[in-house]
């Protein structure tokens, strides 16, 4: 391979700038940082969570940086593994179609902890995390290409701590180059499809992502040389033809569900055929999922923890067939033996679409057919998830959705003092926002 280091992507992270933003942009990193502070505060309910608490205390140790979701304060190390082990760990974060990963997720763990501890405002941390979505997005179509593999979102989300860290470290572009050649030939190869069909913390390799991302920038620090990275191969570069003039961003999509995106179109699909036809649960003989291939490879288990809940595909649907939605609270545990889900869950069955499946990963589409005891059948149009980029979400829409998923764990005091933070002053300090979401008085 011929590499060529001209610094065109360094450049860029460094020189982006909050007042050069245009406020479609302002507002969609405002939506992305409730997005992602709501799954943080869930995730900080999660076991997964739990586990990257007690690896931060005995690995990294403790610091003056705090973590959503706890009292604890580490190091960069530490706040970085903790927050990087909450925050797909209900997978209701954004994702991009066409690397069919989670951006945000992968390294908003890392980002956090370095504008903590650095103390910068809202609009230097969202500039921070829109050249680490930019660098992410891209580094990951490069990735993979060059392996002619489907990895998923840890892998590339050491690109993305490196890339938002470094700008806020003030790394030259010298030293930020390095930093990402550390982190993109040392970044996890997770092989998603795998824990798709057996699920568990594995999942996305999100904890492992950001580890490796903030390792990266440690290791560059104290000396460590790497040489190239695949932005610069003559093979990849024209994926920073557009850097600075098309913002992958705004190609984001916004997750309802705590569930894999493949069983989305379903849920939606399954909601309409009961809300349509005034279908009730216990008139369902059994229902048949029509859908792309990768979608049919999602488990299909009785679920025992929550990852088994989330990477299920009849789990969710049966959910949605009895109660009518599918929500934070159905991954919770306590919800997992429910005998009318399990039940329901017997009643489905699920079939490729040749059809909707080439139409695979540029749209996620399914339909659902409904036989009822009495014999009749009911078939729902071709549905596609919500929350597409083509559908322009905005501010409002994530501010509703951040309600929506935070109520188990956060009272509206808190609920609305956070979203007018986030969608306030770019001068705001990140950690006033970081130590309101911890306030004692709004957790529940």
């Amino acid at each position: 391979m011929n590499f060529k280091t001209d610094y065109k992507l360094e450049s860029f992270v460094l020189n982006i700038g909050w007042d050069k933003l245009s406020e479609e942009v302002k507002e969609r990193m405002r939506g992305c940082f409730i997005d992602l502070m709501g799954a943080m505060l869930v995730g900080s309910k999660s076991e997964q969570f739990e586990v990257g608490l007690r690896l931060a205390r005995s690995v990294y140790g403790k610091g003056d940086i705090a973590v959503i979701g706890t009292d604890e304060r580490f190091n960069f190390m530490g706040a970085s593994c903790a927050m990087g082990h909450s925050s797909n760990a209900y997978d209701i974060d954004d994702g991009h179609n066409m690397t069919r990963a989670h951006p945000g997720t992968s390294f908003v763990g890392g980002v956090l902890a370095a504008a903590y501890e650095k103390d910068i405002t809202l609009g230097e941390f969202l500039s921070a995390m829109l050249a680490s979505y930019e660098v992410t997005v891209r580094m990951g179509a490069a990735i993979m290409d060059y392996y002619n593999y489907a990895h998923s979102s840890g892998t590339f989300g050491a690109v993305g701590v490196v890339t938002g860290v470094g700008k806020i470290y003030g790394f030259t572009k010298e030293e930020l180059n390095n930093a990402l050649s550390v982190a993109e030939f040392n970044a996890p190869l997770v092989p998603g499809i795998r824990s798709v069909e057996y699920p568990s913390m594995n999942k996305d390799g999100v904890p492992f992502g950001v580890l490796v991302g903030a390792l990266a920038v440690m290791d560059s620090m104290c000396g460590f040389m790497g040489n190239k990275n695949l932005l610069e191969a003559d093979e990849y570069r024209h994926y920073l033809d557009d850097l600075g003039e098309k913002y992958q961003v705004m190609d984001l999509y916004f997750k309802p569900y705590p569930c894999c995106r493949w069983a989305h179109p379903a849920i939606d699909a399954c909601i309409g055929l009961l809300n349509d036809y005034g279908i009730s649960w216990d008139d369902i003989e059994c229902a048949t999922v029509k859908t792309f291939k990768r979608a049919t490879l999602l488990s299909k288990i009785e679920p025992k923890c929550a990852d088994e809940a989330q990477y299920n595909i009849a789990y969710p649907v049966a959910t949605a067939l009895v109660y009518g939605s599918f929500g934070i609270e159905h991954v919770f545990e306590k919800s997992l033996t429910d005998p009318k889900i399990l039940d329901m869950m017997k009643k489905l069955s699920f079939e490729v679409d040749a059809d909707l499946d080439a139409k695979f990963p540029a749209k996620r589409i399914c339909k659902v057919e409904i036989r009822t005891k009495d014999g009749r059948i009911f078939t729902s149009p071709e549905c596609e998830p919500r929350g597409e980029a083509h559908e322009g979400i905005g501010f409002d829409w994530l501010a509703d959705k951040f309600r929506r998923i935070t109520a188990p764990v956060l009272t509206k005091e808190g609920q609305e003092s956070l979203i007018a933070m986030i969608s306030g002053s770019p001068d705001t300090r990140i950690r006033d926002i970081v130590d309101e979401a911890n306030r004692i008085e709004y957790r529940k």
